[in-house]
C-alpha cells in the first residue's frame, strides 16, 4: 500500500495521477491534509497542461476538487511529457560504466577490472567539473594510459549523455511492478531525481525515479542502450511531483540525498545512497542541453538526472556483484519527495502497456474535458 504521510507532513504542493475505474481513465490529483483530491478540470485536464501554466503550484493549491480514496498504486505523475534521462553524471557511476564496457557485459570479469582501474579513474575524476580545462587534462592522461572510454567522454567531456528512457505514458508509478527484459542476467536499480520541465525549458518541479538498468546488455555495446533501458515497465516515476514554490526550489534538488533499499525474498538486503551534491553537471545545465533552440518538446519533459549509486555488493557469486532477483522490493526515498516502491518482475510478466496517448485523448473527450 502506498504511503503519502511523509509528503503530507512537508506542506509542499504535490501533483500526481491515479486510475479511476468510474471513468475508465486517469485523473489528476493533489494532496491536501493527507488525502488525495481529484482536481481534473477542463481548464487543465492533464498534468502536462498544469505544468505549462505560469504558476502550476498556485493553480493546484486553488483548484476545486473532490476527495478520492487512496488506491493500491499510483500512476506515474506525468502523462504527455517525453521521458528523457541523463547518464554517467557522477564519478562513481562513470567508473562502473567503464567497467561494464571493459567486461563486455560479463559480471565475472567485473571485479578484476574494478581492482585494476577503478581507484585510478575514480580518484582522477572525483572533483572534476565536466567540460572544464582540468577535465580535458585528465582526458589526455587517460588516453595515454589506454583507459579512455566513451562513458568517460560523456562523463567529463563538454556534452552530456541524454537519451530517451521511456515512451509517453509508459512509465509506471509507486506500488507497481518494474520489469527486466528476459535476456538480462546482470541488472540493477538506479535511484534518481526526475525533473519536471515545461516546454519553455522552465523547471517546475521534481520527483523520484528508478531508471531500471540492464548492465550486461548495455555493457556488450553502447548501441544496445535503448534495449537496455526501454522495456515494458522498466521506468518508474513517483510518487508525486513536488511543484516548485516558496518551500521547494531547484536548490533543494541540488542538495537532495537519496536512499535506496533492496529487500529480496531470499533475505538479501542492500542499502545505497546517492547525493546530488556530488553530481558533475548542474541540473540546470542538463536541462539546457536537452531543451532549447536545438530541440523542442511541446509537451515538456521528465528528465532523469543520473545516479551516484553503483551496486558492487556481492549477492550470490563472489566477485560478480549485485543483480536483481524476481520479487525484490525496491524503495527509493528522499526528504521532501517521499518514497517510490516497486517490485521486480520480468517485463514479460508485468501488466502490458496498453493505454497510450490516443486512448487518453479519446477518454478525455468522452468525459467532456477537451
Amino acid at each position: 500500500m502506498i504511503d503519502l504521510d511523509n509528503l503530507a507532513a512537508t506542506g509542499g504542493t504535490y501533483l500526481g495521477r491515479i486510475w479511476d475505474e468510474a471513468v475508465a481513465g486517469p485523473v489528476v490529483v493533489t494532496l491536501r491534509d493527507g488525502q488525495l483530491w481529484d482536481i481534473t478540470h477542463r481548464d487543465a485536464p492533464t498534468v502536462r497542461d498544469i505544468c505549462e501554466l505560469d504558476d502550476p503550484a498556485a493553480y493546484v493549491r486553488a483548484a476545486p476538487g473532490r476527495p478520492v480514496p487512496l488506491p493500491r498504486t499510483l500512476l506515474a505523475p506525468c502523462d504527455l511529457q517525453a521521458v528523457k534521462a541523463c547518464g554517467v553524471t557522477f564519478a562513481q557511476s562513470m567508473v562502473e560504466r567503464v567497467i561494464e564496457e571493459k567486461a563486455a557485459g560479463d559480471p565475472a570479469r567485473a571485479q578484476s577490472i574494478r581492482a585494476k582501474i577503478g581507484d585510478l579513474i575514480g580518484g582522477s575524476l572525483r572533483n572534476i567539473r565536466a567540460g572544464s580545462p582540468q577535465a580535458a587534462t585528465v582526458k589526455a592522461a587517460l588516453i595515454a594510459e589506454g583507459l579512455w572510454s566513451q562513458y568517460l567522454e560523456v562523463g567529463i567531456g563538454p556534452d552530456a549523455e541524454v537519451f530517451s528512457k521511456a515512451q509517453v505514458l509508459s512509465s509506471v508509478g509507486d506500488g507497481a511492478d518494474v520489469g527486466l527484459h528476459p535476456i538480462s542476467r546482470w541488472n540493477n536499480p538506479e535511484p534518481e531525481i526526475v525533473l519536471t520541465v515545461a516546454s519553455s525549458g522552465r523547471v517546475v518541479g521534481a520527483t523520484l525515479g528508478n531508471d531500471v538498468n540492464l548492465r550486461d546488455v548495455e555493457g556488450r555495446s553502447a548501441l544496445l542502450l535503448s534495449k537496455a533501458k526501454d522495456n515494458n515497465a522498466s521506468c518508474a516515476i513517483g510518487p508525486m511531483i513536488r511543484l516548485f514554490d516558496e518551500s521547494f526550489t531547484l536548490d533543494d534538488v541540488r542538495r537532495a540525498e537519496l536512499t535506496l533499499t533492496v529487500r529480496g525474498t531470499d533475505g538479501f538486503h542492500l542499502t545505497g545512497h546517492s547525493s546530488m551534491s556530488q553530481i558533475s553537471r548542474d541540473p540546470a545545465d542538463l536541462v539546457s542541453q536537452t531543451v532549447g533552440r536545438h530541440h523542442q518538446y511541446p509537451d515538456g519533459i521528465m528528465l532523469f538526472l543520473g545516479t551516484l549509486f553503483a551496486p558492487t555488493q556481492d549477492r550470490d557469486t563472489p566477485g560478480e556483484g549485485f543483480t536483481h532477483k524476481f520479487g525484490d522490493l525496491v524503495t527509493i526515498s528522499a526528504p521532501g519527495l517521499g518514497s517510490l516502491t516497486n517490485t521486480v518482475r520480468l517485463s514479460t510478466d508485468c501488466p502490458p502497456w496498453t493505454f497510450g496517448a490516443s486512448h487518453l485523448m479519446r477518454n478525455l473527450a468522452a468525459r467532456g474535458l477537451l
